[in-house]
């Protein structure tokens, strides 16, 4: 049997057609939005205001802390404009604080300070196996939701935070590994790293080691601790390779050592001399470098979603008491090369950290994964 529209279905089907119509002739959207009655016409379309007064009624202004593990490090200047961005955008506020030099021990007190200080939102990278695993649960007992950014808990073993927002740390470490063993096929290659065994840098080794490995491949690897500042992770690089000048590449898992990697290479002139570098991340020296030829990639973990994510996430836990639960996301992984490298050079936007000022930027060309 059919199913019957009343009259009032009839009228707002109607009006919908004709806002549809009007549309389509570029009548505009007041127009068509007047045709349907107003902001609360048929069909669900109301004003952009309107839309977020009913999406979001009034509310606190929660306060998210983001303990960091290196505050100072450049890498985290578009995960700030990120975070930035979202409290702006959902009426919340933020703090910035933790350690410059990848201490967890400063880190923990920094979660156990917002804890007292009764923040709304926690977010922390867990970049220590288990360092973290008695605060989070003190956050979530008081009852603070706590999510983890840029660095989780290692695979198979359970930590309380509710969500991940970040990199899989593994697998892009695995895939610039195969990466490598495409681009060489025997000798020395040198893995940098800032600071071995922390959690959001560690897992890249790991898997890039094993994906050398696994290519059966003659590949001497090194790894080498270079340190978590950028003056200091240059330092060690220039030092090892001058030890070791028979080396065939050089590559790194975190983005002050990339950019480490790629002044060495452009020092030494190492492309000439068949040498072969990578690394992550997306600092000005490192793109640059790519354009001139003296490196061959970097990985993008997109660190200005990173921090919005994580306050969307947040606002949403929030504003529905807990019913709508967090979930991982994963912010991906793109490789930047010589040939997809002009957009990163071209455009100076908060989403890669070259400039404050917010902006919309238009797309241009085909869309690359």
């Amino acid at each position: 049997m059919a199913l019957q529209r009343d009259d009032d279905q009839e009228h707002s089907l109607d009006k919908f057609s004709a806002a549809r119509r009007a549309l389509m002739r570029g009548t505009g959207v007041a127009a068509a939005l007047s045709l349907m009655g107003g902001p609360g016409g048929a069909g669900g379309l109301i004003g952009t205001a309107q839309a977020a007064e009913a999406a979001f009624p009034s509310h606190k202004k929660w306060r998210i802390v983001f303990v960091n593990h290196v505050t100072t490090n450049p890498f985290f200047v578009p995960t700030q404009y990120g975070i930035q961005d979202a409290c702006s955008l959902l009426g919340m506020d933020y703090q910035w604080t933790g350690s410059a030099t990848s201490d967890a021990g400063e880190m923990v007190r920094a979660v156990n300070s917002a804890i007292a200080a009764k923040a709304d939102a926690i977010a922390v990278p867990i970049v220590d196996p288990t360092a973290f695993d008695r605060p989070i649960q003190a956050a979530l007992d008081a009852g603070i939701p706590v999510f983890a950014y840029n660095a989780d808990a290692p695979r198979g073993k359970k930590n309380p935070r509710l969500a991940y927002v970040g990199q899989d740390l593994y697998l892009s470490g695995y895939q610039m590994g195969e990466r490598i063993v495409s681009l060489i096929d025997s000798g020395m290659v040198a893995l940098f790293i800032a600071t071995p065994g922390q959690l959001n840098i560690q897992p890249r080794l790991d898997g890039a080691s094993d994906a050398i490995k696994k290519s059966g491949k003659k590949i001497d690897i090194q790894t080498v601790a270079t340190g978590a500042t950028v003056n200091e992770e240059l330092s060690k690089i220039k030092s090892f390779y001058l030890g070791h000048q028979n080396l065939k590449g050089m590559f790194a898992v975190d983005a002050g050592s990339t950019q480490g990697v790629a002044q060495v290479m452009k020092e030494s002139n190492l492309p000439s001399k068949g040498v072969h570098g990578g690394g992550f991340d997306l600092l000005p020296t490192t793109v640059q470098l790519i354009h001139e030829g003296f490196l061959d990639f970097t990985i993008d973990q997109q660190p200005y979603v990173q921090g919005f994510y994580t306050v969307m996430q947040a606002f949403v836990f929030l504003s529905s008491g807990g019913l709508v639960g967090p979930a991982d996301a994963n912010t991906g992984l793109k490789f930047v090369t010589r040939e997809t490298v002009e957009p990163y050079l071209n455009t100076s936007t908060r989403y890669e950290g070259k400039t404050t000022k917010p902006q919309i930027v238009p797309m241009s060309g085909a869309i690359r994964s």
